[in-house]
């Protein structure tokens, strides 16, 4: 797993600085995996098959060989590590990755959930409501993280959905939108907008 070739890889003052991915905690099973404490909003870009992963000072290089997801923890196989006792042997190592490039992260379908805020939400091509290409639903204030992600949408048209004991109009501004591909069929970080083909109901007045 050490590199020669990377060795001097970070040398250079122009290099930009490393970041922190991770920290390989405990072995997982006799076959070299190990368990990683993540420290990175990216995992399933940073740990693809393939991917680089390197030393705090560069000098070691690991290459992912494979990567799982269990509930809460991600489980990594990594080139040269075969067995229990290499994988016992990288306990407590930390591991740091290049900074991010925006555009290996969009070929690889993966954004950084914040870098979603702010960006205009317009319907889908042939939506399924029948909806005009390219019109404005609102725009992105908000991302919330859970189990299911939900973007949550600022409405460019408020919908009025009561009155309240004055008399007053009650408006719904804002609408949930899961992220899910389906329902977000398109996302352009540069012209600073994402797509959306909702189901009727999920967004009020559409």
């Amino acid at each position: 797993m050490h590199s020669m070739a990377d060795q001097n890889m970070h040398e250079d003052p122009q290099q930009p600085e490393l970041l922190r991915v991770a920290r390989i905690g405990r072995a997982q099973g006799l076959k070299g995996e190990v368990t990683v404490r993540l420290y990175t909003d990216d995992p399933e870009w940073r740990f693809e098959p393939g991917a680089a992963l390197y030393s705090e000072d560069g000098g070691t290089e690991y290459i992912v060989e494979n990567s799982r997801s269990t509930k809460d923890r991600w489980i990594l196989k990594f080139e040269g590590c075969d067995d229990r006792n290499a994988a016992e042997a990288l306990n407590g190592v930390e591991l740091y990755g290049e900074p991010d490039d925006p555009d290996d992260m969009l070929e690889a379908g993966e954004w950084y959930l914040r870098d979603l805020i702010g960006l205009e939400a317009r319907m889908a091509a042939d939506n399924g409501l029948g909806l005009p290409e390219g019109q404005v639903v609102g725009t992105v204030v908000d991302v919330i993280d859970g189990a299911q992600d939900l973007l949550s949408i600022r409405l460019a048209n408020p919908v009025q959905t009561g009155t309240d004991k004055d008399g007053n109009p009650v408006l719904e501004k804002k609408a949930l939108v899961p992220f899910v591909e389906v329902l977000v069929p398109d996302i352009d970080l540069e012209a600073g907008y994402l797509t959306l083909d909702p189901p009727g109901g999920l967004i009020p007045g559409l």
